[in-house]
């Protein structure tokens, strides 16, 4: 009987289409899903998981997309503690020795403002300019604390984290924490000290909550296995029903009648082995496909086609991931930590990649004891061109690049490569009308939610983030459905 019932409370639950199976998609059905609501994850690829992509062959383990990721928001926190992955959590050894190419060779980058100040990183002007600061993200780093800083610290960084390079990316979509301060308090330093007070002063009461974030590790980590983890335990969490693999949504269709504010929407899809197309009704939409894949779609509201092509063209940063092994014994100048950044200044002592991770120095487990795994880019705005060449032609370049920064002699005992052709949306001059497209989409169709990296950051955790945002969004919207449905059908006195 409590079987039935529930089976009873489930089919009566309202029903919401996720479009995409990432991690912002997957994030945002499991919210959903435990909300109490039905949940239909639509996926045109024939595997979950997006950009979290890892891989296990012949003692090896690596990924293909995102390496690791941090629980700076939230909505990250809730989740791990709600899936039980805190035991599975796995922490790079020496994470926080992190290197940048400098005059063709690795220096260690400080850990912190005072160390840098300290170090010989930088040059005594560049220091002296950082101590007194008072767009484009290029010129406004450089407004604040010069050149040197821009090509050694910031060329690099953005590189690593997001395939670009400072001068095409938007200051205020790429850093809004940084670009906030700034507006705020006129100086990122000031802002950043101020901001760091104003947060302990908050924190001081919450002695339970301090203590148990002490407990805890900091700073990047995976899961054992590699991040694909965590898009598993969320596929698991849904369960097989739930999640519709190499199904394209062909179109949507919003058509109220009047009466009622739910089940007006209607998903139509397109399976791999069934070429006849389905359509499902639904109470509310989370789109999480990429901007340039919802063009393709047809969205009618009301039989009267959207106009999509508010949608400005959004230019995809193309990356290849190479990844090598190499005998302990032929590399002769191993550097624990956890990788090295190569600034585009460098590509004048011959190094053409991005940076490379040191895979088996932050996770031993990955690797079998006589070798030493790595995990390099290449490609990005720097060499776009680059990302798209053959293995072959790719394994050249890495053994070149790792052979001058880590001394590692002869062929890589092992070589596997995997290109990504839209790694990451490229939050450029024009993304504010990106967004601004996107909150017109959400405004003009009732029911309609966007989540994902072209909304609210690049990072594993800030897509997170954006997908949670989106489902509590539609819960709020399907509640004050109801509660207008329930008004209608009120009796009169």
């Amino acid at each position: 009987m409590a079987s039935a019932s529930k089976e009873d409370k489930r089919s009566s639950a309202k029903r919401v289409a996720v479009i995409g199976a990432g991690v912002s998609g997957l994030a945002a059905a499991y919210k959903l899903k435990s909300h109490g609501l039905n949940v239909t994850v639509f996926e045109a690829e024939g595997r979950a998981g997006g950009k979290l992509r890892s891989v296990s062959h012949d003692g090896l383990i690596w990924d293909e997309g995102a390496n690791t990721m941090t629980e700076s928001e939230m909505e990250v926190r809730s989740l791990l503690d709600d899936l039980g992955l805190r035991e599975k959590q796995q922490f790079p050894i020496s994470q926080n020795k992190r290197y940048i190419v400098r005059n063709g060779r690795p220096v260690l980058i400080p850990t912190n403002p005072i160390a840098l100040i300290t170090s010989n990183f930088l040059s005594a002007q560049s220091k002296f300019q950082i101590i007194l600061e008072p767009f484009f993200v290029g010129g406004f780093f450089q407004r604040h604390f010069g050149k040197e800083v821009v090509d050694y610290l910031i060329d690099p960084f953005v590189a690593g984290t997001s395939a670009g390079d400072p001068e095409s990316l938007s200051m205020q979509h790429s850093f809004p924490e940084l670009w906030n301060l700034e507006k705020r308090f006129g100086s990122i330093i000031t802002g950043m000290v101020q901001s760091k007070l104003s947060t302990k002063r908050e924190n001081r009461g919450d002695t339970k909550g301090t203590l148990e974030k002490k407990k805890r590790q900091r700073g990047s980590f995976s899961f054992h296995g590699g991040m694909q983890m965590l898009t598993d335990m969320l596929c698991k969490e849904l369960g097989k029903d739930d999640l519709k693999l190499n199904s394209k949504v062909l179109s949507l269709s919003y058509s109220c009648d009047g009466n009622s504010a739910l089940e007006n929407w209607s998903v139509t899809c397109a399976s791999d082995h069934d070429k006849r197309s389905q359509t499902l009704s639904v109470d509310a939409v989370i789109m999480t496909a990429p901007l340039s894949n919802v063009k393709e779609m047809k969205i009618t509201k009301r039989g009267t086609l959207f106009p999509l092509d508010i949608l400005p063209e959004v230019t995809y940063m193309p990356l290849s991931v190479i990844i090598t092994t190499f005998k302990k014994e032929n590399v002769q100048r191993p550097l624990e930590g956890f990788g090295v950044l190569v600034p585009s200044k460098e590509q004048q002592n011959g190094l053409k990649t991005l940076g490379t991770l040191f895979s088996s120095m932050m996770f031993p487990d990955r690797a079998p004891n006589d070798l030493y795994l790595y995990t390099t880019f290449i490609g990005g705005s720097r060499n776009s061109d680059l990302a798209k060449a053959s293995t072959n032609e790719l394994k050249q370049i890495v053994s070149s690049d790792l052979r001058q920064l880590l001394g590692a002699e002869g062929e890589p005992t092992f070589v596997n490569h995997f290109y990504w052709s839209k790694a990451f949306p490229l939050y450029g001059r024009n993304y504010g009308s990106v967004l601004e497209a996107i909150e017109t989409m959400e405004k003009n169709l009732p029911g309609f939610v966007y989540a994902g990296n072209h909304k609210g950051g690049l990072s594993v955790g800030k897509t997170i983030a954006s997908g949670c945002k989106a489902a509590d969004l539609v819960i709020s919207y399907l509640d004050s459905s109801s509660d207008d449905k329930a008004f209608r059908e009120e009796p009169s006195l």
